[in-house]
């Protein structure tokens, strides 16, 4: 029996109308949609008439979803990895199904669609030609400040991550190991209160002091 084919399917990262005709098809057409939250993902398949079973695979249970899928691909079944936002593999554990299925000789497909930390780079205003990638640092003070040191001698822009409730921390390492540059900020992109600033750092920590954070955040410096 030849294997299915492991599909890695990029959605919309806020609004639903982001998705591609080729990504909604391979929805429709596979067996089984593995994503992070099936309650989440419904929402999706639920707008475009999808009705193809879902299961929750995330990063707690990697390992036993991911032998699970493999079986599943061994057996001739078409599934489709979705995450929560973006596209699977970016700062999330659909890394770990990718690996498995070429380790087991499994096809593999890009659905390729919106990642967060492209549409940021765009619009940001910085330099684009080359940039580096760097998602979420470390919750630790000191360890991310290290990283920020070294990545401070980087010629090329850099993208981070930050939760709503770490960005204030996150920007005040900033300031400390940078100075007070100005960097671009996005939250919330393509939903209804998309926000994208390009300040210096002082002006961006005195702005979340003073209006609760929300939304997950890309910094561009």
């Amino acid at each position: 029996m030849n294997p299915g084919t492991l599909y890695i399917v990029s959605t919309p990262i806020g609004n639903l109308e982001d998705i591609t005709l080729r990504a909604i098809r391979t929805l429709k057409e596979v067996d089984l949609i593995a994503c992070e939250d099936t309650r989440h993902t419904r929402i999706l398949t639920s707008k475009y008439g999808i009705s193809t079973p879902l299961v929750s695979y995330f990063q707690y249970k990697k390992i036993q979803k991911g032998e699970f899928l493999i079986g599943k691909l061994k057996n001739g079944k078409n599934i489709a990895l979705a995450s929560d936002a973006g596209t699977p593999g970016i700062s999330d554990p659909g890394v770990h199904i990718i690996r498995l299925a070429l380790e087991n000789k499994i096809p593999v497909v890009s659905i390729p669609g919106p990642t967060a930390l492209i549409a940021a780079l765009t619009v940001s205003g910085k330099p684009t030609h080359k940039f580096v990638y760097e998602g979420f640092l470390s919750n630790k003070s000191s360890q991310r400040r290290r990283r920020l040191k070294e990545l401070s001698e980087e010629k090329r822009t850099v993208i981070l991550y930050e939760s709503p409730h770490r960005i204030v921390r996150m920007l005040t390492d900033i300031l400390e190991v940078y100075g007070d540059i100005e960097i671009a900020l996005a939250r919330e992109l393509t939903k209804k209160f998309e926000e994208v600033r390009r300040e210096r750092v002082s002006s961006l920590i005195q702005h979340f002091k003073s209006t609760p954070p929300r939304g997950e955040f890309v910094l561009i410096i």
